[in-house]
């Protein structure tokens, strides 16, 4: 199965009964293993999970933690970028020129790195001192 065929359905399993915006996600670990997570709504609005952070909740639950390749999927007239946060969850397990790919359900794609989304990211080297 391909990252979109995976990101496509777990897209159908998507809990959205506030916004009816039902995203998948897909990535590929670096052992090869693809991981899935579609978002999850709840009545406490900021209390929800997006389907990228799913998806890297599932990866670290199996026990890796490298990402390689990413797809998230939604249905909009254009792809639609991970929010900010998520930026940073898929910039914390994969490197800057990780791809990710931004489909929508009728076709359009958008192709970019996790550096492109997230440019002068946060990391561990600014943990480090001197």
């Amino acid at each position: 199965m391909s990252l979109l065929d995976a990101a496509r359905a777990v897209r159908e399993n998507a809990y959205v009964p506030y916004s009816r915006f039902k995203v998948g996600a897909a990535i590929r670990s670096s052992s090869g293993q693809i991981y899935v997570g579609c978002n999850v709504e709840n009545v406490a609005y900021p209390e929800g999970t997006c389907a990228e952070a799913g998806a890297i909740a599932a990866m670290v639950a199996s026990g890796e933690t490298e990402l390689i390749e990413v797809c998230v999927i939604a249905d909009s007239p254009h792809p639609v970028t991970p929010c900010g946060g998520c930026r940073q969850k898929l910039a914390e397990f994969g490197r800057g020129d990780v791809p990710v790919r931004l489909a929508t359900v009728d076709g359009p794609e958008t192709l970019m790195t996790i550096a492109e989304l997230l440019p002068g990211a946060f990391d561990q080297t600014h943990m480090e001192r001197a």
